[in-house]
């Protein structure tokens, strides 16, 4: 795999196995082999390992003695979780900005919300999106929180959301609800925003991946 500079070794790898987990070709119990995985990537088994570390610490692969790494459960109540998780805590980080809207701030936070509103283009969109994200974090998170945050987006896959049709429409009420409860002093409001656009993330992606046969009705039994 060609370097791809300013991503980390280990985030590539946990990028791909996360990946492999939503395209079906791994699923709950299998071993993660990481042989399979310094060959596919051309990394050597020391990001290999931490990332398996990283997976591990996110409850998404268990290290069995003697035996490997094997996937986690995996199925839609566990996705869910995964995004309920990035809900509250973007929603700690909205809240507090919702309880301290210093002007400088708001400022800042019109820019992507005016990008928002007049996108019809889903990467566009997305891409002010995650500016506005990365303003709330880097003004209210410390790095406990917006560590937090960063390992919770990993099935929050960008490319998927890009070319689902329904994005803008679908996620801009959303982000105007979250700038509306940071404009109105309401840390309340800011938190349920950023629960409400992971539920709605949560039941659109795992709608997507039941019709695709990746989760099915046992996977959640």
């Amino acid at each position: 795999m060609p370097k791809r500079y300013g991503v980390k070794e280990k985030d590539l790898v946990v990028a791909h196995v996360l990946d492999m987990l939503l395209t079906g070709q791994l699923r709950s119990g299998d071993r993660v082999d990481r042989n399979e995985l310094t060959t596919a990537l051309g990394l050597s088994r020391v990001p290999v390992q931490e990332a398996l570390n990283q997976l591990e610490h996110d409850g998404i692969v268990e290290s069995r003695y003697h035996r490997g790494a094997f996937i986690h459960r995996f199925d839609a109540d566990v996705l869910r979780e995964h995004y309920e998780v990035h809900g509250l805590l973007t929603g700690a980080a909205a809240a507090r900005a919702a309880a301290d809207p210093r002007p400088e701030v708001l400022d800042r936070l019109a820019e992507p919300m005016a990008v928002m509103r007049a996108s019809s283009d889903s990467r566009v969109f997305l891409n002010a999106a995650n500016l506005f994200r990365d303003i709330v974090l880097g003004e209210y998170a410390g790095p406990r929180l917006t560590a937090g945050i960063r390992a919770s987006r990993g099935f929050m896959r960008q490319e998927f959301w890009a070319n689902y049709p329904h994005t803008v429409n679908q996620l801009l009420p959303l982000a105007e609800a979250e700038h509306t409860a940071i404009h109105h002093r309401s840390p309340s409001a800011a938190r349920q925003a950023c629960l409400d656009r992971t539920d709605l993330m949560a039941d659109v992606l795992i709608a997507e991946l039941q019709r695709a046969g990746v989760l099915t009705d046992l996977d959640s039994a």
